[in-house]
């Protein structure tokens, strides 16, 4: 039809129950750079001309200890999941301790061998960058804390979940959850 614009198509993919599914499927452990051109070509036979892959940046034990302390959450997993354990709970993949890619996935090799196959069929990788997604464990919150916003006593007492206490290379700070 003349005139029509056709807009990108985007395929949004949570990586790291994406990766454990197939995991689980394979009876063994699979990484990005073990994503098959069947996988692959299907994307592009599906019209697909990006891929988002969220959730690839590296998290660490901070992340995973808040998510597996939170009752409300266990209990939403286990309605979706009634046999979840404890390594289904990762943590939350905002809860960055590095802008480098999980090791869990195959770090950032298997990343590279992962866009060579979306780039040879003409999709595009999408990756997200939230500098203000942080864990508590990240580096920044010892050595950067001015880099988040200050919490108070009557802040924590009114949105406990929001704010937290850490130490940092200044001394202990109340701030917001990174």
């Amino acid at each position: 039809m003349a005139g029509s614009v056709r807009y990108p198509a985007l395929f949004q993919i949570n990586t790291r129950v994406w990766l454990q599914r197939l995991s689980r499927e394979a009876g063994t452990r699979v990484t990005l750079a073990d994503i098959d051109d069947a996988t692959v070509d299907g994307f592009e036979e599906q019209g697909f001309d990006w891929v988002w892959l969220l959730s690839v940046w590296q998290t660490g034990a901070a992340g995973r200890a808040v998510s597996r302390g939170n009752q409300q959450w266990r209990a939403e997993f286990a309605a979706i999941l009634p046999d979840l354990i404890e390594d289904d709970i990762c943590g939350s993949g905002f809860a960055i301790t590095a802008y480098t890619v999980g090791e869990a996935l195959g770090g950032e090799r298997a990343l590279a061998q992962f866009r060579e196959k979306l780039a040879k069929r003409g999709i595009k990788l999408m990756l997200d960058f939230v500098p203000n997604h942080t864990a508590p464990d990240h580096p920044w919150v010892k050595t950067h804390p001015q880099f988040y916003v200050d919490g108070s006593e009557e802040a924590l007492a009114q949105a406990p979940a929001n704010y937290l206490r850490v130490e940092t290379d200044r001394g202990p700070k109340l701030g917001s959850r990174p």
